[in-house]
């Protein structure tokens, strides 16, 4: 029986070609962005979930509030990992990630230099704490002496290529030597920890002087015993935190207790974070590496259930329409014996065929295709196609579709009357024509709402692109590591300002994009006690005489650094918000020059002086768009890191050799390393230009899908109304009024589907915007562009049955009456 119903079916869908290729292209593209989108999500929710004992490490973060300032950080003070281990007994271990920045890097016998960013300062212990796998080198030994480092396998293999790096020496930054321990395998891709070089903790000074809970620098993670209570062990070390924080408010803030602070609504409270929850659920203000997005991967999710539902739905819709062109097989079938449960059997073998090979065409082209996708969404999925359970994974997925997207319709054509349909009452039926209306406005509801998304995206972009943020990010270079000159900076500076093109040319590592130097620290204003509605939390960024002329940011009141007048190394520059969050107000004459910006009114012990205020800069973003604009100050320093190049807009190729001959000039050993500005700040919205990618992609595959679905129908309709097309052209119809009669049915479902989908769109849109402080405002013409889309998709599509239809010869279609 079974061989009957397989030789059956593959007969008839080799008779109807057009439509068995139209069921296994939309089916197999379905399948193929399906399993590709189950790879990515697969992917992102397995970080960090192969390490031993992952179910009982914590991150430890911190919120802290002080007046109108809110910081949300993944960083911890110095001291807290110690407390932990010697004061809270269910604290198995910890341990303290520091990241400094990125090292030049050579071999002592190298002359050559190589700029290395995935260096990290760790504690020892790190990994009894986390299961990375050392491949050489005694793991209870690692990162405890000072000046001692592990390698990555790569970065041994790059340094030591035919050799053992194990007691051999890297120089950082042409000074400080480090003795190689141990070599560890390449960090997994689904680790949110991804670094080539670990450096002993003790290696650096601030590790052990930096005593204060109130200064945040250290990433803190932490194994818990089986049977530990997280409250409690949260409780005790804000406790510790409160008691520490009580002695700087008593010294700083003229007697404020612990409990004031807390009632006028400031805390500096710690909570933990799951170490598998860190990846897609976090978004602090410093993090350790790059995160993802809990809610895209939720998102993608459910686009791959949208598009291999809208693959079923063209299923299930041409075969209900092909149902009338059927009903006389199932008439002599039913008539010559055979029973609903044949019927049934044979049609569900039909469309679990179909399923199977179009399974077998949607791997072949996730095969062809994936690498194409892993450049999009910078992963490197595989297919596990050497695994049991993706196998019958995929096996069973093809056969459960086959049998849901053929369910309907092999009841609905089996239960045909054999009388009525031997008769030809069926001749003119297409089926429940109301059920594949509905599926139809299905398909172009959700193909309206990844349209208007699309655009929405798109318009965010192009607004933060071009929105004026305060400085000049158009012909800017970054140039990385100029401090290895040492001393001769400064004469290197002279030299660039004077080459060709070059417009102007400034040193600082404060650079207005994510990722650069910061340092911030809360004040309040000089002749005023602190009390929770003065302190300011605020950006201390050193900068030298020409950063805002480089950066093209406009002085609106005092005046720039000027670097004859010698007072002004001790003067400040603030940005409007700063300027009127410590009460200063534009046009007084004693805001300028004579009221004082003092370091020493913070919440950190030291020795502090104070700068004049000498001018006031135009506010501009120096974080993402994410973010509001805080409060900043501009002081005169040193910070060499990165140097500032302003260019005309002409001959940039030529001016930046004539850039890299200055450098190789000063020192040829040194790599000469550049970024554009406008790239680095076009950088900080990848992860959102990616998903506009993404979501072009797939709207235009599920859209795609539709059509195949829509054409095919088209087809149908056409075919089974030519004889009342012939009849209307005898009695004098036009082609235009046949055309319009044809298309105005799937007008109409387009039209109902758009009103569906632009409440759910305008609700998507407006929570996904929700996380721009600075957005576009939702119009009318976001949805207008969508609707038209999807209408003249829908039209287009249908467009060729119908003039073909339209311009056919009556007598063809009537002859036989």
């Amino acid at each position: 029986m079974l061989k009957n119903y397989l030789k059956i079916a593959w007969r008839n869908l080799r008779k109807h070609k057009l439509y068995s290729a139209i069921n296994v292209i939309g089916l197999s593209v379905g399948v193929a962005c399906s399993l590709m989108i189950a790879l990515y999500v697969l992917h992102e929710m397995s970080y960090d979930n192969f390490h031993q004992n992952s179910e009982n490490i914590y991150r430890l973060n911190r919120d802290i509030k002080v007046g109108e300032n809110f910081y949300h950080f993944a960083i911890s003070p110095a001291p807290v990992a110690s407390f932990m281990k010697e004061e809270i007994p269910e604290v198995e271990k910890a341990v303290r990630l520091r990241n400094l920045g990125s090292f030049l890097v050579k071999r002592p016998e190298m002359s050559q230099s190589f700029k290395e960013t995935r260096l990290i300062f760790a504690d020892s212990g790190f990994f009894d704490l986390f299961s990375f796998q050392l491949l050489k080198g005694n793991p209870s030994q690692q990162l405890k002496e000072p000046n001692t480092i592990v390698l990555s396998r790569t970065m041994a293999d790059k340094y030591f290529r035919n050799e053992s790096a194990i007691n051999k020496s890297l120089i950082l930054d042409g000074d400080e030597t480090y003795k190689i321990t141990g070599v560890f395998e390449d960090m997994p891709e689904n680790s949110h920890i991804q670094y080539d070089f670990l450096i002993s903790m003790s290696s650096i000074e601030e590790q052990a002087s930096n005593n204060s809970w109130t200064s945040n620098n250290f990433f803190t993670y932490y194994q818990l015993r089986d049977d530990a209570s997280l409250k409690n062990v949260i409780d005790k070390i804000n406790q510790k935190s409160d008691a520490e924080l009580a002695i700087v408010l008593e010294t700083m803030m003229n007697g404020k207790t612990i409990e004031e602070f807390k009632a006028e609504g400031g805390t500096m409270d710690f909570f933990m974070q799951p170490l598998e929850d860190v990846y897609l659920q976090s978004d602090f203000t410093i993090d350790i590496g790059r995160t993802g997005n809990r809610n895209y991967v939720i998102l993608f999710g459910l686009i791959a259930v949208f598009i291999i539902i809208l693959a079923s739905i063209n299923f299930m819709n041409l075969s209900t329409a092909r149902s009338a062109n059927r009903g006389k097989e199932v008439g002599v079938r039913k008539v010559l014996g055979s029973y609903r449960s044949n019927l049934v059997g044979q049609f569900l073998t039909e469309s679990i065929l179909l399923s199977v090979f179009s399974f077998m065409v949607g791997l072949f082209l996730v095969v062809l295709l994936l690498p194409y996708f892993n450049e999009l969404t910078d992963k490197r999925l595989v297919l596990p196609v050497d695994s049991p359970v993706f196998i019958i994974v995929l096996i069973a997925s093809s056969l459960i579709i086959g049998m849901l997207a053929g369910l309907y319709p092999s009841f609905y054509l089996s239960a045909f009357n054999p009388v009525d349909t031997l008769k030809g009452k069926l001749s003119t039926a297409s089926g429940n024509s109301a059920v594949r209306s509905g599926l139809v406005v299905f398909q172009f509801f959700i193909s309206i709402l990844l349209i208007t998304g699309t655009v929405a995206i798109y318009k965010q972009l192009q607004f933060i692109q071009n929105r004026n943020i305060g400085f000049e990010k158009d012909q800017v270079i970054l140039l990385n590591d100029p401090y290895m000159l040492g001393n001769k900076t400064e004469a290197f500076k002279e030299e660039i300002k004077k080459l060709p093109n070059v417009v102007s040319a400034s040193y600082s590592g404060f650079i207005p994009i994510s990722g650069y130097s910061r340092t911030d620290n809360t004040y309040w204003p000089v002749g005023q006690d602190a009390s929770d509605n003065n302190l300011v939390g605020i950006q201390m960024w050193r900068v030298d005489p020409d950063y805002v002329t480089t950066m093209g940011m406009k002085v609106i009141d005092g005046r720039d650094f000027n670097k004859e007048i010698a007072s002004d190394s001790s003067g400040v520059i603030l940005n409007e918000r700063a300027f009127e969050m410590f009460g200063f107000k534009r046009g007084e004459d004693n805001a300028i020059q004579t009221n004082a910006f003092d370091e020493s009114n913070n919440l950190i012990e030291g020795e502090f002086e104070q700068h004049k205020v000498l001018g006031v800069v135009e506010d501009f973003n120096f974080e993402s768009m994410k973010e509001n604009i805080g409060p900043l100050a501009l002081f005169m320093g040193s910070s060499t890191s990165s140097m500032v190049i302003k260019l005309q807009s002409d001959e940039i190729a030529s001016t930046l050799s004539n850039i890299e001959t200055k450098w190789n000039e000063f020192d040829s050993s040194l790599p000469f390393s550049y970024t554009f500005l406008d790239e680095e700040f076009a950088n900080m919205y990848n992860a959102e230009l990616k998903l506009a990618q993404v979501f072009s992609i797939f709207a235009g595959l599920a859209i795609f899908i539709g059509c195949l679905g829509l054409f095919a129908l088209a087809s149908f309709m056409a075919e089974q109304r030519a004889k009342e097309i012939g009849i209307r052209k005898v009695l004098g119809a036009s082609v235009n009024g046949i055309v319009l009669l044809l298309s105005k049915q799937f007008s109409r479902l387009v039209i109902l589907a758009f009103l569906l989908a632009v409440p759910l769109a305008w609700w998507g849109i407006s929570q996904w915007l929700e996380g721009y402080n600075y957005r576009i405002n939702i119009g009318w013409e976001l949805f207008a562009i969508a609707g038209i889309s999807a209408f003249l998709i829908a039209w287009l599509t249908v467009a060729y049955h119908s003039i073909k239809a339209a311009v056919s010869n009556p007598v063809n279609s009537l002859k036989s009456e």
